[in-house]
């Protein structure tokens, strides 16, 4: 374990083969509510101060439910105007200063007065923006919620994601060593757990082994977040688990302009790794255009541990991104791109490689090997644009087209240094999501909307578990929420299809037959094997989710959520075969799963007052036709022979 020993932040805040073409009325769904006519709005001011009654200046004023914030003026005085009536949660904060979030009722026409007071304290509001697409409260929420600031993300800087979720609640780790840890949420892991960026899927493989890791760097990040319960429909059917969802900047959070230049470096050094990081961000505003840019690395050497180093778990990963965007009161379009690269080692990996392969060239090679590691690079590009403060049925429309293309390779470190590629992977991803908000109607608040996969998958070397594979999703959803005295209520459903394609047969030794109805080309040659063509497989499937919130007293909530969540099968469940050694098992996948149907139910007790803040959670998943790799008693390749079955299973 490594205790970062050294940590610095500083806060600057000033006043074609897998892009499809876009449909054309796709695209006019998101123009044609322009040139809309304002609706009677409301007003609210206030002042804010320090506890000890100076005037504080610059201090950010959020209203949570809608995301709008202003900052309040040399004299400590904030305006925020253009309000919709109705019933708000506001609150006020600089840097690691906080206020109570404050409930404030505002009426068409009229101007409401809400003076704030900061204080500087461990007990905190943390703000989500995952859930729907929108700012709200994690003692709020309905749903059970994570929320890390980019002060929580210094103070437990590491190479990944899953060492710094590591410890809460209800989150652990799985890891092959620090560069491929990856969050393990109520014990549901790989597939089960989805992992974003801005509310888009990564495009990684970390979900596929032990051994893959995310290319997110915690030191470039704005907010880490983790969410469970129905509004996890909002992002897939692969969300059993839960979503872990990394917000990149401060513009992702805020669809609105703002003047000035807003920036945060972030170092790290610890003692045990020799861990040395540092990365930055900065966001500049002028008129309605917005700039930004920002980057970092990090890099570890081999842990110690009581009995020594742990070899070859060192690390490193780099990243750097930039874009613009344009920002007015009603539209915006922004443009990025981004860039990350890294290396790991996979600690005793190369005990384990070698398969027991009959070329003598190879098992030569085996006998050199010092090391195994990882060495990736993901370029992504992405567009966003949207509407917002509409007076009509939808209030706001968001869309979001994201492309990425995620390459690793698996090194063979020999002594001398020499390396050569042992297999290598590339994922080509396309991905678009459109978010409709509805208008207020009342109590009644809603999101609903579609969003859809392309991607490109294909693996060469000597893991090379299943032929190139190109998978098609669809899918379309719905949240709604009821907002009464002293309950919410929150419901929300899903329908996702989903199509794997297998391209060309793969080469299957005999005996190693696990579905006797594949077509199969019989070629004579002296190892008995043959060449299998795997079927197309198809999914279709529903999913469904409630919950409700109980104010129970003023800082006090019972949550209940129930939910019928439908999973196809991975990529790699349906169609692997040979030796992995990222899951220490020779795997042999089943084309005829079918896919899963958890049932669940999640109760939570929250408290936030003043000088204390606690959350105790409960919940039990029965899982219909749970997927999970079953050891066949027999060892290939060196390695634990495992088949993936399926039967009932249950977690609590």
């Amino acid at each position: 374990m490594v205790r970062n020993i050294l940590e610095v932040q500083l806060k600057i805040r000033r006043v074609r083969d897998i892009v499809p073409a876009v449909s054309p009325g796709f695209l006019l769904l998101v123009l044609v509510f322009g040139g809309l006519n304002a609706q009677s709005t409301a007003r609210i001011e206030g002042l804010v101060t320090y506890a000890d009654g100076r005037l504080a200046h610059h201090a950010t004023v959020m209203v949570v439910q809608t995301g709008l914030t202003t900052h309040s003026d040399h004299d400590g005085r904030y305006v925020l105007d253009g309000l919709a009536p109705g019933v708000y949660d506001l609150f006020a904060y600089v840097v690691s200063y906080t206020s109570q979030v404050r409930m404030m009722r505002v009426d068409s026409g009229a101007t409401e007065t809400v003076d704030f007071v900061l204080q500087l304290s461990p007990i905190r509001d943390s703000v989500t923006v995952t859930a729907r697409g929108r700012h709200e409260t994690t003692f709020e929420a309905v749903h059970s919620m994570n929320s890390l600031d980019s002060f929580d993300l210094a103070e437990r800087l590491s190479p990944s994601i899953g060492e710094v979720l590591d410890g809460e609640l209800g989150v652990a780790k799985r890891s092959f060593g620090p560069g491929s840890s990856r969050p393990v949420i109520r014990g549901f892991d790989g597939d089960r757990v989805l992992v974003m960026s801005d509310g888009m899927r990564v495009g990684s493989l970390g979900s596929q082994s032990g051994d893959h890791g995310e290319p997110l760097d915690p030191a470039s990040l704005e907010r880490l977040e983790v969410l469970r319960g129905p509004a996890t429909l909002l992002y897939g059917s692969n969300a059993i688990g839960g979503v872990v969802n990394a917000v990149s900047r401060h513009h992702e959070m805020h669809k609105h302009r703002h003047e000035g230049t807003r920036g945060q470096i972030t170092s790290a050094a610890g003692s045990n790794n020799g861990l040395a990081g540092a990365g930055f961000m900065a966001e500049h505003g002028t008129g309605h255009w917005m700039f930004w840019a920002g980057g970092g690395g990090q890099r570890t050497g081999d842990y110690r541990s009581p009995e020594g180093p742990v070899d070859n778990s060192k690390s490193r990963i780099a990243n750097a991104s930039a874009g613009m965007g344009w920002f007015g009161d009603r539209r915006y379009l922004s443009f990025g791109y981004a860039i990350r690269d890294g290396r790991y080692g996979i600690p005793f990996a190369d005990e384990f490689h070698g398969h027991g392969s009959d070329d003598d060239d190879h098992d030569d090679d085996a006998e050199d090997l010092e090391a195994i590691d990882v060495a990736w690079r993901q370029h992504n590009v992405r567009f966003s644009g949207g509407l917002q403060h509409l007076d009509r049925a939808v209030d706001a429309v968001r869309l979001q087209l994201n492309v990425a293309r995620w390459r690793h390779d698996e090194l063979e470190v020999l002594h001398g240094g020499i390396e050569e590629v042992g297999t290598m992977f590339d994922n080509r991803e396309f991905s678009y999501r459109l978010d409709l908000d509805q208008r207020n109607q009342g109590r009644l608040t809603g999101t609903f909307g579609m969003a859809g996969l392309h991607r490109n998958y294909e693996a060469t070397g000597i893991e090379a578990l299943t032929p190139p594979v190109r998978q098609n999703g669809v899918a379309f959803f719905v949240l709604e929420e009821l907002k009464l005295e002293r309950v919410r209520l929150q419901f929300g459903a899903r329908l996702e299809h989903s199509r794997f394609s297998p391209k060309g047969p793969v080469e299957r030794h005999n005996g190693h037959d696990d579905d006797p109805d594949h077509r199969r080309l019989q070629v004579p040659n002296d190892d008995d094997s043959e060449l299998v063509f795997l079927p197309d497989r198809t999914f279709t499937g529903t999913s469904v989710g409630a919950g409700a919130r109980f104010r129970l007293g003023p800082a006090t909530a019972l949550v209940a959520n129930l939910t019928s969540s439908y999973r196809a099968p991975a990529l790699e469940e349906l169609y692997n075969f040979g030796p992995h050694v990222g899951n220490l098992a020779f795997e042999i996948g089943n084309p005829s799963l079918k896919g899963e149907r958890s049932n669940g139910i999640d109760l939570s007790v929250r408290h936030s007052g003043d000088r204390m803040r606690g959350e105790a959670n409960f919940f039990r998943y029965g899982i219909t036709d749970f997927i999970f790799p079953a050891p066949t008693g027999g060892i290939e390749d060196g390695l634990l022979e495992v088949e993936y079955l399926q039967a009932d299973s249950r977690f609590t």
